[in-house]
Formats: structure tokens, sequence, C-alpha cells
């Protein structure tokens, strides 16, 4: 397909699920009136101007925002340990957060010392967790220098923190362990006017950077040898791709709950459109296609079919596990990443 068309249409794609998001819900509204609602017109009434206003289009935002930043992780992370099935939550960055996440609702002394009111001290909690992984797999990284041996430190993190957590669980009181585990089924929900600064502005940096990269990227599916033959410093790449991911990952763990399976199905899913390895145009067409995935979930979930209430993961896995399996049966062909 001719790529300013396969962009035109994604980026159409990408208009009309934003325009589902503010329809659907537990109050249907029709395009007329979110049209109305979205610009300003008191005529459609205060309920419909602040249900899309107030509500939808954060979410809507949230949704779209997200999708790319893990999207475009994951494919940071695929091209850093040159593995098709390895995505932003690798390093271990999202179970940092989630153990956060956790002691907020399984220890509530600890916070509730503090004054912090109890969203508040969710998102600075994971936030933490995920910084203090970061720094961790960054120092594990300038100590061993090695992708795959980093690759499993990341995973031992993640180990770990499962296993804090599980203890945290065994003794928490039945509502706090019922938080975290309606936290953990990811939601964009929970993303409000107030917070949306939080979300937007740490993921279009990532996004940024990424793009920067696009080139460095290319030189290191090649191999680290390879790229330094081309005068590219890879362990800096490699640094800075790992420092770009642990930000986005953070960020959206943080404000949105871990989201499964977007961050490492979408690469695959932008490689088979575009039928191309180049970084140059996988970022931007990851992005897109990202953030067409998020807004579907997330209109599935409210979507009065299913009663508006469906789990965000449970969506996102019934729609990843059919892609790691195509990955899985692809065979050696995906495994080269090139």
């Amino acid at each position: 397909m001719n790529r300013p068309l396969l962009f035109l249409l994604l980026a159409l794609l990408l208009l009309a699920l934003l325009g589902v998001e503010l329809m659907v819900g537990s109050v249907q509204l029709p395009l007329d009136v979110v049209m109305g609602a979205l610009a300003g017109d008191a005529a459609v009434g205060d309920g419909p101007l602040s249900i899309v206003r107030g509500i939808r289009l954060p979410q809507g935002l949230a949704a779209l925002f997200a999708g790319m930043g893990l999207a475009v992780g994951g494919l940071m992370m695929q091209t850093v340990f040159r593995n098709p099935l390895a995505g932003p939550s690798v390093m271990g960055v999202s179970s940092g957060a989630s153990l956060g996440v956790a002691l907020i609702f399984l220890a509530r002394p600890l916070w509730l010392a503090l004054g912090l009111r109890v969203d508040l001290a969710l998102v600075l909690a994971a936030l933490t967790g995920s910084i203090v992984v970061l720094l961790l797999v960054m120092a594990a990284d300038r100590r061993i220098g090695d992708g795959v041996t980093l690759l499993i430190v990341g995973l031992l993190i993640g180990y770990l923190c499962s296993a804090l957590i599980s203890v945290l669980e065994s003794m928490g009181s039945a509502s706090g362990v019922q938080g975290y585990v309606l936290w953990g089924m990811g939601s964009f929900a929970g993303v409000g006017l107030d917070r949306l600064p939080w979300l937007l502005i740490p993921v279009a940096a990532g996004l940024v950077m990424a793009w920067l990269c696009a080139k460095p990227m290319n030189a290191l599916l090649l191999g680290e040898e390879y790229a330094a033959t081309l005068g590219v410093h890879a362990a800096r790449v490699r640094r800075t791709l790992l420092w770009t991911t642990g930000l986005l990952a953070g960020a959206v763990t943080a404000l949105c709950g871990p989201i499964a399976f977007l961050g490492l199905i979408t690469p695959h899913m932008a490689r088979a459109l575009s039928r191309s390895t180049d970084h140059r145009l996988l970022v931007p067409l990851t992005a897109l296609i990202g953030g067409a995935l998020a807004l579907a979930c997330d209109a599935i979930t409210r979507s009065s079919w299913f009663g508006g209430a469906l789990p965000l993961n449970a969506v996102t896995s019934l729609l990843g596990v059919p892609v790691v399996a195509w990955v899985l049966l692809s065979g050696k062909r995906w495994a080269r990443m090139n």
C-alpha cells in the first residue's frame, strides 16, 4: 500500500474511533450532540456537555496517548533486545509501579501518615516504584553492558516485585486486595482533565525521543558491532531507549494501570502493514496503530452491548494472544527482526 495513503487511512481511523469513544457509554449520545458539546453549544444541555468534555474526551485522549506510548515503547524494546516478544514491561518498570500501588492499597498506614489523597498517593507511588526499578536496570546496564543479561535482570526484578506483592496481598485487608485487583485490570477512566497533562507530557516527550533515535535503531538491528562501524555508540543509544521506554511505561502504568499486550503486539502489526523494518517509518506507524487499538479496546469495554463493565485487560488480552501466537508460529523470519 502507498505509504502516504496508509498514514491518511490510519489518521481517519483514529478520528473515527475517537468519535465512537465520545458517543458510547452508559449514556449513548448521537454524533450531532457530541459535536455540539465539543463546540460548547449550550443548546445540547448541561448533561451532554459535562459527559463529553469533562469525562469522555479526557478518557479518549488518555487512551490515545497511552496506546501510542506503550506501542512505541514495545517497538524500542524489541529493537534493543532483538526479541520479537519483548514489550515495554520487560524491564520490570510496570512491576515496580504495581508494587508501589500495592503498598498504597495493602499497607494503608504508610500513606495515611503523609496526609495525601488516595488518588494522588496512587500516582506518586506508581511513579516512584517505576523510577526506582528503572534506576536499578540502568545501573545493571552500566555494569553488565549485555542486552541478553539485561533482559534477564529485568525479568528477575519483575518476579521479585510480584513476590513482594503476593506477600502484601496475604497480609492486606479484603477491601485493599479488592482495590488492588480492580486497579490491575487497567482503565483509562481515572485520567481526568487535572491528570491529563501528567500523561500527555511524558508520552509526547518519549515519542519525540523515539523519533530522534529512529536511525540509530536501524543500526542496532544489524548488531552492536556493525552499528559501531557506522559511527553509532550502541551502549549510549541502548540506554537512551531504556530511559525513554521507562518514562513511557512508568507514566502510563501510574495513571492507567498495567495495560497488557498493547506494547507487545502493535509493532508486529506495523511491520506487517508496512513490510518494512525502517524505524523512520515504524515509529509513527506504530504510534498511530497503538492509539487506534487503545481507543477501540476502551470503546468495547464501555459499550452497552457488554454491559459497559468489561475489564480493559480482558479485551487487550483477547486481542493480543492470537497475535503473539502468530508471531511464535512465524518462526525465524520474525525472530531475526530484519
